[in-house]
């Protein structure tokens, strides 16, 4: 009878081989598998080396007995890279993953190993086990198009040049603070300088005058950068076609909503990705609200944070302005009643809440055309 059920019992037959990628800025660590009990293969090549790794694909089919033509399915995570990767490999008829690195599993103790060798060995089994079913292992990066990709340049760009802004700003008055002197860092910034004495009624030492002078220098610089910036900006607003352009000039016809508001949101949430529901567009900005209930302990640790920074700290700050220039939408008056009577650190929390909520409202806004409850649009004339 042994003999019998043994016989009886089918053999899969591996058809696919499975590729994962550690990526690095010299070296790429490369796994290769064929299921889940099978010890993955490991190599190494030079990073970028595309010739070597069309090599080392063949080798792995020839080591596992699989033909020529038998597909590859592959991941690897976000992250610096890019996506540039990613187009290679579906050009090349590779199905692959690009995957949300905070999403990935890690294990519970304080300190767990890390090296190149055991990250690829882990992504290409939890990539086997995806396409066995289980979907709900990590999160997918969705790829975006080459041109929304590109678009998205112009207001990161923004984003940097005024974190450098802000930073000599920030050491210009330090610069100041130090001798004991403020000044508005303006215009006529330099000017002021020949005008300011210390306590003792001298004037700046040549060695932090001439430190001033070379900041202001770099501030003026960046400065000139922004406002280019920005007219490029202004003139893809007028002339420029096309759905995510349109889409920016929707969200600027809302009171409350200004050009920087507009543009981020367009082009770095909602001009491409593919919001399904509410919860996805929570997420995604990070807005998200993350409970504990285990056992008899129930409460709310807050928001996630585990999504876009910019967008979520964008979406704060347009939350204010929304009860400042729409007190008469719905949105505001429900952020009134529930938080408007409480302290600072309740109205905090419910600005959050507000949000999210508003967030999803322009979500719909813009897929749907529903207006916001109660919102005021702007003059057709500006």
């Amino acid at each position: 009878m042994s003999g019998k059920r043994q016989n009886s019992v089918a053999v899969s037959t591996p058809t696919q081989l499975y590729l994962s990628f550690e990526l690095g800025e010299k070296d790429w660590t490369l796994g290769f598998t064929i299921g889940l009990g099978q010890e993955p293969r490991k190599r190494k090549l030079a990073a970028r080396d595309l010739k070597a790794l069309e090599q080392e694909i063949a080798r792995a089919k020839q080591r596992f007995d699989l033909p020529e033509s038998a597909p590859v399915q592959s991941c690897y995570e976000a992250g610096r890279d890019g996506f540039w990767l990613h187009r290679y490999l579906t050009a090349h008829h590779i199905e692959n993953l690009v995957v949300d690195s905070s999403s990935i599993e890690v294990n519970r103790r304080a300190k767990h190993a890390k090296t190149d060798r055991i990250d690829a060995r882990k992504l290409v089994m939890m990539l086997v086990r995806y396409h066995l079913g289980e979907h709900k292992l990590w999160s997918v990066v969705h790829v975006p198009s080459v041109e929304a990709e590109d678009a998205r340049h112009l207001h990161r760009e923004l984003l940097a040049l005024k974190r450098d802004q802000t930073r000599h700003i920030n050491r210009l008055k330090g610069l100041l603070a130090g001798q004991g002197v403020s000044l508005p860092v303006g215009a006529h910034f330099l000017e002021q300088l020949d005008t300011v004495r210390l306590w003792d009624g001298s004037s700046l030492p040549p060695g932090v005058r001439a430190r001033l002078e070379r900041e202001y220098a770099c501030f003026q610089t960046i400065h000139q950068h922004i406002l280019e910036v920005e007219g490029q900006r202004a003139e893809l607003l007028r002339t420029a076609d096309g759905a995510s352009v349109d889409q920016v000039r929707r969200l600027l016809r809302l009171c409350g909503i200004g050009e920087n508001c507009a543009w981020l949101y367009v082009m770095e949430f909602f001009g491409w990705r593919e919001f399904h529901n509410r919860r996805e567009v929570g997420g995604l900005a990070g807005l998200a609200a993350t409970p504990f209930d285990s056992g008899e302990q129930s409460r709310d640790q807050g928001i996630s944070k585990a999504g876009n920074r910019p967008i979520r700290a964008m979406a704060i700050e347009i939350a204010w302005c929304w009860l400042r220039y729409q007190p008469d939408s719905e949105l505001s008056r429900w952020y009134t009643e529930r938080f408007g009577k409480g302290g600072k650190r309740l109205r905090k929390i419910g600005i959050v809440a507000l949000a999210r909520k508003l967030l999803i409202a322009l979500w719909r806004y813009l897929e749907d055309g529903v207006i916001p409850a109660g919102a005021q649009l702007k003059p057709a004339s500006t």
